[in-house]
């Protein structure tokens, strides 16, 4: 619209304050009106441009993370132009306030950026935006504000803001068009009294949501009372956020550890990758987590779902666990303990409980994640413990008064196991032994070693 247009030779009052860093917190202030500043500065107009743009603020402090990101950015990227948004006087406002005031920010944003275009002829498809919570959505409004056909380049959302933006239109939040590639990254979209501080919907190209985005590990009370512990009370502000701020952490750990990168993997709800049902990566189903995912547009958001640890490096290796049981003739609800060798580590031991009894003929597929990769699998070992001893010693009565005999021994009869992993997309089978027989009896150590698949693969697509 005529009143949002933006003209550069017009005065422009920027309600932001905009640096550019310069490496070890030392920074140097930019007035898009004075050009000179930008010179002097030692903008590089060659080199890509990373703006980062912070959020809410409480104290109206800025936040340990962006300084610690520019210098991230700066040391890993090598030729970068690094500038920092300060729009702290408005984002320490009541939450409302700091909200509204999204646009505003995201017009400043737009202006510099137009300044670069016109007065450097700067491509704005160098430029990539990061964005914090309610900097992900300054970051769109940035991009929507823009005229001409040219888009920025990238916009990353670290944990886009959820109050007033949650099921709002495309053009009042950060969305796919905002830029060429946009992506996001979910984690804390937990929900209190009907509000998450984290947007939960899909908001860009690839939206990512690590430990189904709603909470993450090394986030929980005891972790956060154990840092108040060790830290003092003044310390809880920054254990309290630990979630929403995993998203820039992530982020930063996928620069840090780049030969540790997070894969996330396309599905339709975290239910459904617990199961281990998601791990596939044919037609784009996967992508790398943070500064180095492949930027592939789609027609559709991609939701893509990971396991990560709770620390860093936070990559987690994927597996998914598909048992076979077979002519299982008694219902048991049998408690497995799995351990695992590869070529390179092994995996201790996993312990799972199924969420119904086996009978007939049954499979069950579970996600694993492990903090090592090890490599080529090559033997699993197997122990099952019964979790039904009171419906166990009924039916064994019941065969004593019923046939005058008991049964030896409860087993179990397993079939076909398989093991996928997700980093290589490689699916390995195990077989029972040679002449070891199919059955294991309570409390037995049972090894499968590595073998063919013995279904023929149109056979298995058709029943999977």
């Amino acid at each position: 619209s005529a009143d949002s247009a933006l003209r550069v030779k017009e005065p422009y009052v920027s309600s932001s304050d905009f640096s550019l860093f310069l490496g070890d917190d030392d920074t140097c202030t930019l007035d898009p009106l004075q050009l000179h500043t930008l010179t002097s500065c030692g903008f590089n107009s060659s080199n890509p441009l990373i703006i980062i743009t912070h959020g809410w603020s409480v104290d109206g402090i800025m936040e340990n993370w962006v300084n610690m990101l520019a210098q991230v950015l700066k040391t890993h990227l090598g030729d970068i132009n690094v500038i920092i948004t300060d729009w702290m006087s408005l984002a320490c406002q009541h939450y409302p306030k700091a909200a509204q005031s999204t646009r505003t920010i995201g017009k400043d944003i737009a202006h510099l950026l137009q300044v670069l275009q016109q007065e450097y002829q700067y491509p704005l498809r160098k430029a990539h935006l990061i964005g914090y919570s309610l900097g992900a959505h300054i970051s769109g409004f940035a991009g929507s504000y823009l005229e001409g056909p040219e888009k920025i380049g990238r916009i990353t959302g670290l944990d886009p803001a959820g109050p007033f933006f949650e099921g709002m239109s495309p053009t009042d939040r950060l969305s796919p068009d905002d830029a060429e590639f946009v992506d996001a990254i979910h984690t804390f979209t937990r929900e209190r009294m009907g509000l998450s501080v984290g947007i939960k919907q899909d908001v860009a190209h690839y939206d990512f949501y690590p430990n189904g985005g709603h909470f993450q590990p090394g986030c929980e009370l005891t972790h956060i009372l154990k840092q108040i512990a060790h830290h003092g009370v003044l310390d809880l502000q920054q254990t309290v956020k630990c979630a929403h701020e995993r998203a820039v952490r992530l982020f930063m750990d996928s620069i840090l550890n780049k030969d540790k990168q997070s894969k996330g993997y396309r599905c339709s709800n975290s239910e459904a990758f617990d199961k281990g049902l998601c791990l596939d990566c044919r037609k784009n189903r996967c992508n790398t987590l943070g500064y180095y995912i492949k930027k592939v547009r789609t027609g559709t958001p991609k939701r893509l779902f990971l396991k990560t640890g709770g620390q860093m490096p936070y990559k987690l290796y994927h597996y998914q666990f598909r048992i076979q049981f077979i002519n299982q003739m008694a219902d048991i609800e049998p408690s497995l303990t799995i351990f695992l060798t590869g070529t390179k580590d092994e995996s201790g031991e996993l312990t799972f409980t199924f969420p119904e009894s086996i009978a007939g003929n049954t499979s069950f597929s579970f996600l694993v994640a492990l903090e090592r990769d090890l490599g080529e699998l090559m033997m699993l070992r197997m122990r099952w413990e019964r979790s039904d001893m009171l419906k166990t010693t009924w039916s064994d009565m019941l065969n004593i008064i019923l046939w005058g005999v008991q049964e030896e021994k409860p087993w179990l009869s397993v079939g076909r196991i398989s093991v996928k992993s997700g980093e290589t997309q490689e699916r390995t089978f195990f077989c029972a032994m040679a002449n070891d027989g199919q059955h294991i009896e309570k409390s037995q150590d049972k090894d499968f070693v590595r073998c063919q698949e013995q279904t023929p693969k149109l056979h298995r697509r058709k029943h999977n």
